[in-house]
């Protein structure tokens, strides 16, 4: 079969369309006929190695698993002797490692049924970028009803999800974006969007209960003049540390660290797909509370000109591979 491999850590350059051998079915295994499958920062941070922190969990030369992928939307080909949950022919969505391939295995409790409303390409939106939105939001920003939200990185593929969720919990949202993309940015129901490039939005002259930042590069004593004194900034992913750490330290460490002499929450927030979260966001879904942006889909053979899009800056959205 078909897939998206590479043998070392680099740029866009090392990944391979090439063939490789069908995966084993085990009998607590979903294989799955991926049509389509997401593609962001996760599957840039394993593709170069970086930060260099993560290499004793994801190979210390290169990567332990040759190939990328890991939000993944499809129909079920074939289930273990010991799976219920799931038959042929289900339409899917959950997160497999090696997504970027014609087939992949995943364990049951990693998908849910596909949303009825989206396509494959949608669909494949929503995994990792949907649940990592969705603790930003609930779990992390723990946002009610009426408090004001910021979200930067408004129009990106977590930010974009983060919009219309804090909208669906009954948030007054302010989006953050460039000006090429702040119609986008009102479309998700935003009631209010800001240029960064125009409008310096934490220079303390306003402040937000809760503040998402999925941008990851502006300074914690910058963003805490944003934030209300007992407000919650929820800081996701992020590249303040370089190669070596990436945001590890900034998010991780330094922010509850911070927390703990002051009034303000600082929390970070790290990629991690639970099967209840997929299932709340497939509600939201097919509530037609929540519906993931598409930036483009690219063909599994073009999957090297998607990173380098992404690695860009300028999508809208999400970049998906299709299968």
């Amino acid at each position: 079969m078909k897939a998206i491999a590479q043998d070392r850590y680099g740029s866009a350059d090392v990944l391979e369309f090439r063939d490789i051998e069908e995966p084993v079915v085990g009998e607590n295994d979903v294989l799955v006929r991926v049509h389509a499958a997401g593609c962001g920062p996760d599957v840039w941070h394993l593709m170069t190695g970086m930060p260099y922190l993560a290499r004793p969990m994801i190979g210390l030369r290169r990567p332990k698993l040759a190939v990328r992928g890991w939000d993944v939307a499809g129909t079920v080909e074939a289930v273990g002797a010991n799976v219920i949950d799931f038959q042929p022919g289900d339409e899917v969505i959950g997160t497999a490692d090696g997504s970027f391939a014609e087939l992949v295995v995943t364990r049951s409790e990693k998908l849910v049924p596909k949303p009825a409303n989206l396509s494959f390409e949608q669909a494949a939106a929503v995994p990792v970028s949907g649940t990592t939105a969705l603790r930003a939001v609930r779990d992390e920003g723990k946002v009610q009803p009426g408090q004001n939200v910021l979200v930067i990185g408004a129009a990106g593929g977590v930010g974009s999800l983060a919009v219309q969720i804090a909208k669906a919990f009954g948030a007054v949202v302010t989006g953050v974006c460039s000006a090429s993309k702040m119609d986008l940015v009102r479309s998700l129901g935003a009631d209010e969007v800001i240029d960064y490039t125009r409008e310096d939005f934490a220079n303390g002259a306003r402040h937000w209960d809760v503040i998402i930042d999925t941008a990851g590069r502006r300074p914690l004593s910058r963003l805490r003049r944003a934030l209300a004194p007992k407000g919650t900034l929820v800081i996701v992913g992020g590249d303040g540390g370089g190669r070596w750490t990436g945001g590890f330290f900034r998010g991780v460490l330094r922010a509850p660290l911070v927390s703990l002499f002051i009034g303000q929450r600082l929390r970070g927030l790290s990629s991690k797909v639970k099967q209840e979260d997929l299932v709340a966001l497939k509600e939201l879904v097919e509530a037609g509370k929540v519906t993931p942006i598409i930036d483009q889909a690219y063909p599994l053979s073009d999957t090297a000109e998607a990173i380098r899009h992404l690695e860009e800056g300028h999508a809208r959205g999400k970049v998906v591979i299709r299968v």
